[in-house]
């Protein structure tokens, strides 16, 4: 059965709680990242959007985008999406309203650190990879870039 996913911004202090649930169990119950690294400075400020993802109204992702510079640049993060919800879109459903959050803000270029593993999953859709690959809680990652 083919499940109905979607976003929004996650309005409200729930919302917000459930994006860091959502997190906590893919990041640091599923790939081991430590609980101290996992919610940051960056959750707190008033200029970072929080995106919440919905399969047939059940919370299964979430995503950040931190504002950078002077706006004209944005920090995609923290994209999660639950275990039994992958592979049906969600991800890119994410990804592209974290984009067009960030466009709206007049954003002309995203960032994002991605685990070397998604490389291709961001690849696919218009980012490129920057430097080398680094190290991010325990986690190979690379530094990709798009512009908007």
């Amino acid at each position: 059965m083919e499940r109905r996913c979607e976003t929004r911004i996650a309005a409200t202090p729930e919302d917000l709680r459930t994006c860091l649930r959502i997190r906590w169990t893919v990041f640091v119950e599923e790939q081991g990242v430590p609980p101290s690294m996992e919610v940051d400075a960056h959750d707190a400020e008033p200029s970072t959007v929080h995106l919440l993802g919905l399969c047939d109204g059940v919370p299964a992702g979430a995503g950040r985008l931190v504002p950078l510079d002077d706006g004209r640049r944005a920090k995609l993060g923290r994209l999660a999406v639950i275990d039994d919800a992958r592979g049906r879109g969600l991800g890119k459903l994410l990804l592209r309203a974290l984009e067009a959050e960030a466009r709206r803000r007049g954003a002309e270029q995203v960032t994002l650190g991605a685990q070397v593993h998604a490389r291709a999953f961001y690849q696919q859709l218009g980012y490129a990879a920057v430097g080398e690959i680094f190290d991010d809680a325990g986690i190979p990652h690379i530094e990709m870039h798009k512009p908007l």
